[in-house]
């Protein structure tokens, strides 16, 4: 009765294991599971983003080569068809940081020495307060818009500035402002 009572203890413990064990198991096959659908979903969306990117380039190419299509596409008024071509441009490098930013190609600090290059160009100063009517009905807590009040800054920084070092004005706000 002993050696059996040994046994069944034995089998029991040895069973207690196992489900322990498979517990286990099964809660990292689920955890590796929505990694999975996490991953699928990130690659989904950022297909997406592609697509869109690759369209938005089409109809810019076509409102560059044809002034008629670059009114539709342009919604800044009274400018010239040489400067709504200009301003597109000038959207277009920026969409294009922006979306460099977004796909983690660059950095939030990159993300600010590139603008600081770009606002050199006084043609996107100016096409950056044509447009500044765009940016009024962005979320303030927006992605877009914490990176337009950066663009602001170094736009206001660099004017302020006593310097002939550009490369040097300008500190870029912490990611969360």
């Amino acid at each position: 009765m002993r050696g059996l009572s040994s046994a069944a203890t034995a089998g029991l413990a040895f069973a207690v294991g196992v489900l322990a064990v498979l517990a286990a198991q099964q809660r990292r096959f689920e955890a590796l599971r929505l990694r999975v659908a996490q991953v699928e979903q990130a690659d989904y969306r950022n297909a997406r983003l592609a697509e869109q990117q690759r369209f938005q380039t089409y109809l810019l190419d076509k409102a560059l080569d044809d002034p008629d299509l670059a009114e539709v596409l342009s919604t800044i008024n009274e400018v010239n068809p040489t400067r709504r071509r200009q301003y597109l441009f000038a959207n277009a490098l920026y969409t294009s940081i922006l979306r460099a930013y977004r796909a983690g190609d660059v950095s939030w600090d990159e993300l600010h020495g590139h603008l600081r290059v770009i606002c050199q160009s006084a043609l996107f100063r100016d096409y950056w307060n044509a447009s500044r009517h765009h940016r009024a009905s962005l979320e303030e807590a927006s992605q877009e818009a914490r990176v337009g009040r950066m663009v602001d800054t170094l736009i206001h920084d660099l004017d302020e500035s006593d310097t002939d070092e550009w490369w040097v004005v300008g500190e870029p706000p912490s990611e969360q402002d």
